[in-house]
């Protein structure tokens, strides 16, 4: 289920933190610049929708922009007071969340693939909808199965610290749609070192599933951007940029 999945962050925050957190935030801030932040008044409020380590946080607040960052990983979270600390921030499940509509514009960098079907994702966008105020913009990032079937293949990753080792073996199962994280991490504490092990699921969702589902909550002008053809983030292949705008009110 995706809040076991999701809450699975917890025992990798650390190395999220330390490892990928800077380059991931370094790296979505061209395609937030364009799609999102050019688009917002000075001093805006933004939601980080799954915020993690805060880092995409500190940056919106370095840009003069008011941040509120919503996660289910408490982990995550403690990181992120540190990281960002000029900015609110919400222990909350994506999928159901409920905030007033004082957002001009809520982002997403590559999480909503923890969510496990097109039912729930469509709990998240209801929820994000609510939250905008008029006419705000909703970007957020997903990879597609071209990212899977050309990285996810039995492919590991990991590294060696001094007081902590890790890795992850990495697979796809086209048929299902489904690419799974098998981590393990060990862990030197009090003298002796421990071993964790936990799985991450991700849900490779189509992207017209995804477009649909943006319509039938009530957004428009779903726009979507590919990561490597539009902004040049060549090691991203398959990585697809989506945006959309909550619905103007009808005046009469």
């Amino acid at each position: 289920m995706y809040l076991e999945t999701y809450s699975g962050h917890d025992p990798i925050a650390r190395i999220f933190n330390e490892e990928w957190a800077e380059g991931i935030s370094d790296r979505v801030m061209q395609p937030l610049e364009k799609l999102l932040l050019r688009h917002l008044p000075e001093g805006a409020h933004i939601l980080d929708l799954c915020c993690g380590t805060g880092h995409m946080a500190q940056k919106l607040l370095m840009k003069g922009y008011k941040v509120t960052g919503l996660d289910e990983s408490e982990g995550m979270l403690r990181y992120a007071q540190e990281n960002a600390p000029g900015a609110k921030f919400i222990l909350g499940d994506a999928r159901n969340f409920e905030l007033p509509p004082t957002f001009g514009g809520i982002a997403s960098n590559g999480s909503l693939c923890y969510v496990m079907n097109l039912e729930e994702l469509m709990g998240v966008f209801r929820s994000v909808y609510a939250a905008l105020l008029e006419n705000g913009l909703f970007v957020f990032n997903l990879p597609l199965e071209e990212r899977y079937q050309y990285y996810w293949h039995g492919t590991t990753v990991g590294n060696i610290k001094d007081d902590y080792a890790w890795g992850i073996k990495r697979s796809y199962y086209s048929e299902e749609k489904i690419g799974q994280n098998n981590i393990t991490i060990f862990q030197l504490i009090d003298g002796k070192w421990q071993r964790f092990d936990s799985t991450l699921l991700e849900k490779c969702f189509d992207k017209f599933q995804v477009q649909s589902a943006l319509e039938n909550v009530g957004f428009t002008e779903v726009n979507v951007y590919d990561a490597k053809r539009d902004f040049g983030i060549n090691e991203r292949a398959g990585d697809t940029y989506f945006v959309c705008r909550q619905r103007l009110s009808q005046q009469t």
